[in-house]
């Protein structure tokens, strides 16, 4: 995980829909950024969709919500469009920015140790630092407790 008070490493990927966005295009706005394993899974569900009923206070905080998986384009535009999400969910099959954000790690799920992507959420300020990082993530409590970080 990165270490509080640094500038987040900034990236370019593309969303559901194709369009590239770039960390620096957040600069003045407060940026979750959250690292979820796989689209349409039931802790990543729980997760996303938490993020997207509370969409409408995140904004009113002058916040944006970015999240990043592995999975395709096309997979995190099903994704959307199955639970209505409200929010940006962005494309990284080459793993640069799951890699950059050191979020990829060994994982054990039932004795089997595999590598994939570590439930984590940075929250990054409107300078581009980071003030907060938890990669301790329960994906049903995360988005609440993103809100009550913003207060």
């Amino acid at each position: 995980m990165l270490e509080l008070g640094i500038k987040a490493p900034d990236f370019e990927l593309p969303d559901q829909n194709g369009e590239m966005h770039k960390l620096s295009d957040y600069a003045g706005k407060k940026v979750i950024l959250y690292f979820y394993p796989k689209d349409n899974t039931p802790g990543c569900t729980k997760q996303a969709c938490g993020f997207s009923e509370r969409y409408p206070q995140f904004t009113e905080k002058g916040a944006v919500i970015l999240g990043v998986s592995k999975d395709s384009v096309a997979s995190h535009k099903r994704f959307e469009e199955k639970y209505g999400l409200a929010f940006t969910l962005l494309s990284d099959p080459e793993r640069k920015v799951i890699e950059a954000y050191d979020v990829w790690k060994e994982k054990k799920n039932y004795g089997k140790v595999s590598m994939g992507v570590v439930r984590t959420t940075y929250l990054i300020d409107e300078q581009g630092i980071i003030i907060k990082a938890n990669d301790k993530v329960k994906a049903a409590d995360d988005p609440e407790n993103m809100l009550k970080e913003l207060a």
